[in-house]
């Protein structure tokens, strides 16, 4: 018997997701829906309340894939047992640099905070803090292009020749190379030769986190 339950018609809409090679943020895009609408986030209220999707978002959605209630019913088959297995193993947020650039997006050390972004999907177990930025302009080529996205950690230990990302005071978000860190200025080197190396006071930069990894 098929089990209407909250984490039975979640694990549906994951489930087709995954079969589409979709993301939950993709699928919700490709049914013109808003990219957040299928996020964790949004599935429990803060109060702990479970919140369902709405039979219109799940109607758009099946209709964007050329697929039927019928087929959504039975992946909610026996989702209950299986909702582990398969869901994405974890997201994490996803914001372009422009976003990323504006005030109230991060914590103290350059953690998104809040609910306003996109998610992507991740592997781990999400014992660490890590989030995804997409890359905008040439000054990371060829390494990184327009379009790119890069996985940070803001708690990864930084030293000379690491690739980072840093946000000045001012707003300016920029992927560089950590050439030279004192305890007043911070030298950025560009991987694009037709871009020079930038100095930093200290006192000017908001947060530096590492890059780990690009998804190009």
């Amino acid at each position: 018997m098929t089990t209407l339950s909250h984490a039975s018609v979640w694990a549906a809409i994951d489930a087709i997701a995954s079969k589409n090679e979709l993301s939950p943020s993709g699928l919700a895009r490709k049914a013109g829906l808003d990219p957040t609408t299928f996020n964790r986030s949004k599935r429990t209220a803060n109060d702990g309340r479970e919140r369902w999707p709405s039979t219109e978002s799940i109607a758009k959605v099946l209709t964007a894939i050329n697929a039927d209630v019928d087929e959504f019913m039975a992946l909610m088959t026996g989702a209950d047992t299986a909702y582990e297995t398969i869901r994405p193993k974890r997201t994490i947020p996803l914001l372009g640099f422009a976003q990323a650039g504006k005030g109230g997006f991060f914590d103290d050390s350059g953690f998104p905070e809040g609910q306003g972004w996109d998610e992507i999907e991740f592997p781990g177990d999400g014992g660490e803090a890590v989030y995804a930025l997409e890359v905008t302009g040439d000054s990371m080529m060829p390494l990184f292009r327009d379009g790119d996205r890069i996985i940070v950690s803001p708690n990864a230990q930084i030293r000379r020749g690491d690739r980072v990302v840093v946000k000045t005071l001012d707003g300016q978000v920029l992927a560089k190379t950590l050439a030279r860190q004192t305890a007043k200025t911070i030298e950025l080197e560009s991987l694009n030769p037709d871009h020079k190396n930038i100095t930093f006071e200290q006192k000017d930069i908001d947060w530096m986190v590492r890059i780990l990894w690009a998804s190009q």
